[in-house]
């Protein structure tokens, strides 16, 4: 079974950063520039959720998180990021990658390595 702890602890830690932003910050430009804190939240939740997606519905299409507004990010980000938690958690006993696929410890790691590097950019 896949220890998705850290996934959940990354998870709610950049959650609650995103929830505790003022609107300037979540609209300023992230890393000297570019996109915005709350494009990068947008993006990284999206991510998750696809990631979610294609562990729960193997060959399905991920569909793509709405925008919903600069201060429901930190609830989107939660709620995928526990989404792909609870999916690789389940696992139906998928040990390893089959040809094309990766394994559910290969899926947390690339999550882990986005949220991190979401807080990164976004300097939370």
């Amino acid at each position: 079974m896949t220890d998705c702890t850290p996934l959940l602890d990354a998870v709610d830690r950049i959650a609650d950063r995103f929830r505790s932003l003022p609107q300037s910050r979540l609209l300023a430009a992230a890393d000297g520039g570019g996109a915005s804190r709350a494009a990068l939240g947008l993006e990284l939740a999206r991510a998750l959720a696809a990631s979610a997606q294609r562990e729960e519905f193997p060959g399905a299409e991920p569909r793509r998180i709405p925008d919903l507004g600069v201060f429901a990010i930190g609830d989107q980000i939660a709620v995928a990021g526990h989404d792909l938690a609870a999916a690789l958690a389940a696992g139906g006993g998928r040990e390893g990658a089959s040809q094309g696929e990766a394994s559910r410890e290969d899926v947390l790691e690339e999550a882990l390595r986005a949220v991190a590097e979401t807080a990164r950019r976004c300097g939370l």
